[in-house]
């Protein structure tokens, strides 16, 4: 059995430096990653046949090869060595059919085969689709080095005059991001498309995005079948739910709720605003406070940070939650999620300003006026409007993550 080890990451695996001599560092299961003195990093199989330590069986270049198939390969060869089989022909014969990456268009291919391994079948498809419909047509047989910005902003121009401003910038993201993956991997020394300024592309007029019925469906249920915290996947889906901005969620307080009656009162004190904001909660929105509040960990605060403090999570935690599932939609945000909210309730239940009547309560300050009766009933007439819509609201978005899971069983 090959001895325990306490497995490598790739920034512990980049920050090995070479010394006089070359040495190994193990992984475990047999692999190990030799530091040769001229900086370059080895992949290698250690293993015993027959009773007898074997010699190092190579597996690859470091910057061909990531860490996660490098381990993959280790284990294939265990499993070949636990039979008795030595893995040196077949090592071999891998070592072959690795590409060398000179130019980009096989850079591009490694890419795809290493760093894409662990992303979703979406995010892995969009990148692919920005790589062959556009990038490697244009410069895929140039040698990685030779890339140039010049290059990078004339495929996206092309993509913009297309009138795809938004596919365009989505584009320059797709090279940056294989550059950068280059870069980490000594097969390249610059990054052409870092240089290539996003607002050139899709400027601050196109924050129109609207997600469709089946986009939405497709995240929550992303969502709610990812490995982040139970308490981030309820948050994303309150944030969907309630039209709320971001940071009025994540430092909401359970003193601000009365899950009895449905209401949220958001204080004007952190709107900044001069009155108190009603959201209207509909009894998804509800069900989902109630399962956090048996759960509470705070006193205080719906969403409490892990850290211990009585604070609410950072702003940025949704948004790193989200980059976490490795979804990739064109030109998307968490905000969208507000239009988004704000286009569909007109077409479900039309009404004028959806966004921001559905999230006030509309009813007047108590008056000696004789019709203040009246006045009031109307309010409470027009808070109930607005509660059915929201519940009409919530019932589309459990409509499109049902339609989403079918969806997925189907191509299961």
């Amino acid at each position: 059995m090959p001895r325990l080890a306490t497995p490598l990451t790739e920034s512990q695996i980049r920050a090995l430096e070479p010394r006089a001599t070359r040495y190994c560092v193990a992984d475990g299961n047999g692999l190990v990653i030799e530091v040769m003195t001229t900086g370059s990093k080895i992949w290698r199989f250690r293993y015993t046949l027959n009773g007898k330590r074997q010699p190092l069986a190579t597996i690859g270049d470091y910057r061909m090869i990531s860490l996660r198939v490098a381990r993959a390969k280790a284990q294939k060869y265990a499993e070949m060595v636990a039979q008795g089989i030595s893995p040196v022909a077949t090592a071999r014969r891998d070592r072959g059919a690795e590409s060398k990456a000179d130019v980009l268009r096989e850079a591009a291919e490694l890419y795809l085969a290493t760093a894409m391994a662990g992303k979703s079948d979406e995010y892995r498809r969009t990148t692919r689709r920005a790589l062959e419909k556009d990038v490697l047509p244009a410069i895929g047989n140039k040698p990685i080095g030779a890339v140039s910005a010049d290059d990078i902003l004339a495929i996206c121009e092309r993509i913009k005059s297309r009138g795809s401003p938004k596919m365009a910038l989505h584009t320059r993201n797709v090279v940056k991001r294989l550059y950068a993956y280059l870069i980490a991997r000594q097969l390249a020394s610059g990054n052409p498309a870092e240089v290539v300024p996003a607002r050139a592309l899709a400027t601050l007029d196109t924050r129109t995005r609207v997600l469709s019925g089946a986009e939405i469906g497709a995240t929550l249920q992303a969502v709610d079948t990812s490995n982040i915290r139970r308490p981030l996947k309820l948050a994303l889906h309150l944030l969907v739910l309630t039209m709320v901005r971001k940071s009025d969620l994540v430092e909401s307080m359970w003193a601000e709720f009365d899950l009895d009656h449905a209401r949220w009162t958001i204080p004007a004190t952190r709107l900044n605003a001069h009155a108190d904001r009603v959201v209207y909660l509909p009894r998804q929105a509800v069900a989902m406070l109630r399962e956090l509040q048996r759960a509470r960990a705070s006193q205080n605060f719906v969403f409490p940070s892990v850290r211990g403090d009585d604070r609410p999570i950072a702003k940025s935690t949704l948004n790193q939650a989200v980059k976490a599932l490795g979804i990739e939609m064109e030109h998307f945000v968490l905000h969208d999620f507000r239009r988004t909210a704000t286009m569909h309730l007109r077409e479900i239940s039309p009404q004028p300003d959806a966004h921001g009547d559905a999230m006030r309560d509309p009813a007047p300050a108590a008056t000696d006026n004789p019709t203040h009766d009246q006045a009031h009933g109307e309010a409470h007439n027009e808070a109930e409007r607005q509660r059915q819509r929201l519940q009409s609201w919530a019932d589309f978005v459990d409509i499109q993550i049902e339609a989403a899971r079918q969806a997925r069983s189907g191509m299961a």
